[in-house]
Parts: structure tokens; sequence; C-alpha cells
């Protein structure tokens, strides 16, 4: 849009360093608690450890995620296209104030789940993936994620919404959650309705609830060795849908 200045000026043209713009389209991030690493025996034997994911480790992510956006059922299309969107934004400092926690056996990436913080009261819940079945990884890193939320952050909301009909029923339905009048508040993902957990319903209802599911509770600090054998990302082949 061009409009005529209102005042004589001295300069035309005025020039920006991109230096200059960059920390308005990347504002700074919020003072918050990290996640501390935790870990879980899971029912076959095999040791679960979640950290949050490192920036170095975003393109081999991205590059497993865009498999999912050619699968053509249950919504991973949808979900594909969104997490890798998500990624790059945190990747490319272009997402406010992101988390991503990573589920990896012996190194090998079996789940990834992250969110956002809205501001210091609200936590956005943007996705939660399993990669290998039958052992509950989904509800340990939502947990995990829930977790973070409420007791390190200490935040009052949880906010979802959802794509599948198995997040709704697992989570939605399954945890209970209320929900706000739609249209006056919707996620960021669009869609559905906002559904929340709140920190009182979290430490009265949901925590035990999840507990039960997963059978087990987060197990901190992580051991020297099993830091170590999770130190490097393995990349599985193929998306387990």
């Amino acid at each position: 849009m061009r409009k005529e200045p209102p005042e004589k000026v001295s300069q035309e043209k005025i020039t920006f360093d991109v230096r200059e713009l960059e920390p308005l389209l990347s504002p700074p991030p919020m003072q918050v608690k990290p996640f501390v690493p935790a870990w879980v025996k899971l029912k076959n034997g095999e040791k679960l450890l979640i950290r949050p994911a490192k920036k170095s480790e975003a393109p081999l992510l991205l590059n497993y995620v865009k498999k999912m956006i050619d699968i053509d059922h249950d919504f991973y299309d949808i979900v594909g296209v969104r997490v890798c969107a998500e990624i790059l934004g945190w990747y490319r400092n272009r997402l406010k104030d992101p988390y991503q926690f990573l589920g990896l056996i012996n190194g090998h990436l079996v789940g990834f789940v992250n969110g956002r913080l809205m501001n210091e009261d609200i936590n956005i819940s943007l996705h939660t993936m399993a990669f290998k079945r039958g052992l509950r990884i989904g509800a340990i890193l939502y947990y995990a994620k829930c977790e973070y939320a409420f007791d390190t952050l200490k935040q009052k909301e949880f906010w979802a919404t959802y794509e599948s009909y198995n997040g709704l029923k697992r989570w939605g339905i399954g945890m209970a959650q209320p929900s706000y009048p739609w249209p006056d508040y919707q996620h960021e993902l669009g869609g559905a309705r906002v559904f929340y957990v709140t920190q009182k319903y979290w430490s009265t209802v949901v925590k035990k609830y999840l507990l039960d599911m997963i059978g087990t509770t987060l197990k901190r600090p992580v051991p020297k060795d099993l830091l170590k054998k999770n130190e490097k990302l393995k990349i599985p082949r193929e998306v387990v849908v």
C-alpha cells in the first residue's frame, strides 16, 4: 500500500538490514523451565527415554514426518502436513514458544509430541504421535506433555483439539475433557471445539487416569548409560500406521 507522507522528508527510500527485521518476526522466547528428561520401563521390558528434541534433529524429523502426507487414511495426511509446519516453525524461529519431545528406545524414534505456550497460563497442545504399537507410548508421551504444563510450568490450562476419531476418543472423551463454547473459543489448528484440562482437573482426575493407563510414572534422573544410548537420533525407514 502506498500513501503520500504528510510532511517533507529528507529520505524517500529507507532500507532495512534483515537483522533489524528479525526481532519482529521471531519475538524473544518466554523464560521457562526446560523439560527434564525422563524414562519409563515398558511392559515388554524395553526402556523408553523422553527428552526434548534438538534443533539439529529437525531436518531428520521433517524427512520422516513428510512421509505421512501421502497416507490417505485416518487423517495421517493432515497431521503430517501440520506437524511438518510446526517443526519448520520451530526450526526457522517462526513459532512462538514451542516445545517438542522425542520418545526413544536405544536411539530409535518411537514417538513424538509437541505444543507451545500461548502465555504463562495456557499451554497449547499440538500433536501426539506413536510410531510403535501396543506399548502405550502415545499415552506416556501425552502424560509427559501434561506433566510439563502443570507440574513443571504450573500453568492453569491445557488446550487441545482433535483431527482423528482415535484422538478424540482416547483423550477428549476418554478423559472427559470439558470444552469451551464454539466458535467463541477456537484452537489454532482450527476445526473442532477447544477441549481443555485445568490445573485442578489434572491433579484430581486426569493425572491418575493417565497413570492408570500407562501403569507407571516418569522416572528421574535418567541413568547416564540410558542417556548415552539415546543421544543420537535414529529414524525409522517407514512410518508405522
